[in-house]
């Protein structure tokens, strides 16, 4: 996707020396991520926690994302629970924290919108994923590491769709250029009647900043993991289960 000239805003000149996991972003425009349901907790009803798997365009993992919240939390509070993911790369280094507080919003009373903190290194905020309230539209704005808004990102009236993909543009902040998007992905009848391994899609230019790209791979999260949105799916990658140690 070529980066528009409102797009250049956001592109950096020179790439900063990152972790050679975030230094990846640079060199990629697009991500995909895939889950699937945990059978056992489909079979008993118990809620464990999620992982993820983050490929590029031609389908090799680059990423694993952990979900890591206590047991009473993921039970009670459900789809709305607080959470941290933690993105590793494939030498098992955490690379990217993201941390969602517990948000109950209501379309009629949006009095706590859901928001998601982008710590890259951990403990270091590099930016914001806020939700914006509008009575129909799920709308959400990124912001820097000192909560100036830089993008928008715009959902769908209806996000269930059959043969299409559902997208989110990610837009600049009058919402007039198309930046990238955020979108689940159709896969098939077979696939989405049968299966629950989604497939979600992240578009950016290449040449946007690596921490902006970080953080709108926590939009993504924050998009599905929301109750007006797309749900993500579990997906049981147990040999990665040990990088979920809090640090």
């Amino acid at each position: 996707m070529p980066l528009t000239a409102a797009a250049a805003l956001w592109a950096t000149a020179g790439t900063p020396a990152y972790s050679p996991g975030l230094q990846y972003l640079s060199q990629i425009d697009q991500l995909i991520v895939n889950a699937q349901v945990d059978l056992l907790e489909v079979l008993v009803g118990f809620e464990s926690n999620n992982m993820y798997q983050l490929k590029n365009s031609q389908g090799q993992p680059v990423f694993y994302a952990l979900e890591d919240t206590e047991c009473c939390t993921r039970n009670w509070c459900g789809s709305l629970r607080p959470f941290v993911i933690k993105v590793i790369d494939n030498y098992r280094c955490e690379i990217i924290r993201l941390m969602r507080p517990l948000k109950c919003d209501s379309c009629c009373f949006p009095c706590c919108l859901q928001e998601m903190e982008v710590q890259v290194p951990p403990g270091n905020p590099i930016g914001y994923v806020l939700q914006e309230w509008h009575p129909y539209l799920p709308k959400f704005t990124i912001h820097n590491e000192r909560k100036e808004p830089l993008l928008k990102i715009r959902g769908p009236f209806c996000t269930c769709r059959c043969f299409s993909d559902v997208p989110f543009e990610v837009t600049s902040l009058d919402e007039k250029t198309v930046i990238g998007k955020i979108s689940k992905q159709w896969s098939g009848m077979a696939q989405e009647c049968f299966s629950d391994a989604d497939n979600f899609g992240i578009q950016f230019p290449m040449d946007l900043d690596v921490k902006i790209k970080a953080v709108l791979i926590g939009a993504c999260f924050l998009i599905v993991s929301d109750a007006s949105s797309i749900s993500f799916e579990r997906v049981t990658w147990t040999e990665l289960a040990f990088n979920a140690e809090t640090n």
